[in-house]
């Protein structure tokens, strides 16, 4: 992030405009729109208002003579558009008196630069690219535009007005954020969003206890809770609505070494941020240590996050979570996740199941050797069954060992699916038979280990057989 996304108070003094055209007009409109003072130097002489309304107008002091001459005692900013060469001129002079300066389409002499802006009142959001694409930025505004209520500006302004009065109510911030989330998701937000503003002031004033409508307990603590959330497997926007509504909620957030950056990003700014995962063969705090630390954590008022690769339930210790925060009293929650052989069946066009072919799934875990050797394999050699091993790719000797003498056909199909959903994913397909030699192609995992005749329809497999029959058709040609 090049540019930090910050919003100029304008009432603290004039804005200086040089340019001329359109282009200077637009930016007009834009400083009006914002109540700005501006003083504004035409360069080619004119300085025709008609096209604002009188207020606006009004605020506009029409300055003449040379701008790179001008008085600069009490602006705030400098822009130029339409400028031509007094633009980089202007530039200089504005970085020398440590002033903030867009330049027009022109990063290099811009101090600042001027993001697609969604405008609703109090609410005001700006959407940058950096300069690199305003085509972008208008794009992803549009969306934004469709996504926002028309009213939300008038909710904010409705909580502007009582927010001292709840200040005084509520002296805990963690107890006074949850008042106003409870305000905006519930009822009395849904009034302000419909229009009905006295109807929403009525029901703020009913509030008789404002403390227990923010969810303090009978003691006046903040009630805490955990929520465990699956990140899914890799790629943030596999992330559900849900999920995404706990991350932005958490005060703290526990996560495992396998949830990515992106993902983690998506957590509210101020949540804290604790790792409790590890990687296969290298030490961790412990099952017992996590469960105590989400614990404290609700006990302590926090609203605590347990984020884990993947989905809580597969293969993700959830179950012994959920019991350890049961027999401690806490309250907790579930938001499932995409499991990473789903994620890999999706993106790499894996049908775990086909008509016929593959009626049932199996999902298992063998991260040692020792964990494949303990597997009744004799229960997985039926040709309809899809088997999905999890954390396989040390064991891959000796799933394939298992497989073969439990009686599984060598020419069953397999596919090793490594970081999947993610920028780097990378797929490695074969026979059962290959199996250690696939894994011994993967550039690291984590991988998912897909056997059965399934892999046969994927797209990694057709892929490799169009390039063995180019192959084939390349040396009958020679």
């Amino acid at each position: 992030m090049r540019f930090l996304p910050v919003f100029l108070d304008l009432q603290t003094g004039p804005v200086l405009l040089v340019g001329a055209g359109d282009l200077a007009r637009a930016k007009l409109r834009l400083l009006a729109a914002a109540g700005a003072r501006i003083r504004w130097f035409a360069t080619d002489g004119n300085h025709d208002l008609n096209a604002l309304a009188p207020a606006d107008a009004a605020r506009i002091e029409l300055a003449a003579g040379d701008p790179l001459a001008a008085d600069l005692s009490g602006v705030i900013a400098i822009l130029c558009a339409g400028a031509g060469d007094i633009g980089p001129a202007m530039s200089a002079r504005a970085k020398a008196v440590g002033l903030p300066v867009n330049v027009m389409d022109d990063l290099a002499h811009s101090t600042f630069i001027f993001p697609a802006i969604v405008d609703r009142g109090d609410v005001v959001v700006a959407v940058g690219t950096g300069g690199a694409s305003p085509v972008v930025a208008r794009r992803v505004r549009e969306s934004i535009e469709a996504m926002l209520p028309a009213r939300i500006g008038d909710l904010a302004g409705f909580i502007g007005r009582w927010r001292k009065a709840i200040h005084a109510r509520i002296p805990e911030f963690p107890l006074r954020r949850r008042f106003w989330e409870r305000v905006v998701d519930g009822p009395i937000g849904a009034l302000v969003l419909a229009g009905r503003g006295d109807e929403a002031e009525a029901a703020l004033k009913n509030i008789s206890d404002h403390s227990a409508f923010a969810g303090a307990s009978a003691s006046g603590q903040v009630e805490g809770r955990v929520t465990l959330v699956g990140a899914g497997p890799g790629d943030p926007d596999l992330l559900t609505i849900k999920a995404l509504r706990a991350l932005q909620d958490a005060d703290v957030v526990f996560y495992d070494e396998l949830v990515s950056p992106e993902i983690l990003d998506r957590a509210r700014r101020d949540a804290a941020r604790v790792p409790v995962g590890r990687r296969v063969g290298k030490p961790g705090i412990g099952q017992d240590a996590i469960n105590k630390l989400l614990i404290e954590a609700a006990r302590s008022g926090q609203r605590a996050v347990r984020l884990k690769g993947g989905d809580p339930f597969v293969f993700g210790r959830g179950g012994e979570e959920v019991e350890a925060l049961r027999e401690a009293g806490v309250a907790y929650s579930v938001v499932p996740g995409i499991t990473a052989g789903l994620g890999a069946a999706a993106q790499f066009e894996v049908p775990l199941t086909f008509r016929h072919e593959a009626l049932r799934i199996t999902f298992l875990t063998a991260h040692k050797a020792r964990d494949a050797e303990t597997v009744d394999w004799s229960v997985l050699t039926d040709e309809k069954m899809t088997v999905v091993v999890y954390m396989g790719m040390t064991a891959a000797p000796s799933v394939r060992a298992g497989l073969l003498a439990a009686g599984r056909s060598p020419q069953t199909p397999v596919g090793v699916f490594a970081r999947v959903t993610r920028p780097d994913a990378q797929a490695v397909v074969g026979t059962l038979d290959e199996l250690p030699d696939l894994i011994e192609r993967i550039d690291g995992g984590p991988a998912i280990l897909i056997i059965g005749d399934v892999v046969a329809h994927s797209a990694p497999w057709r892929h490799q057989n169009l390039n063995h029959v180019i192959s084939q058709l390349l040396e009958a040609a020679e």
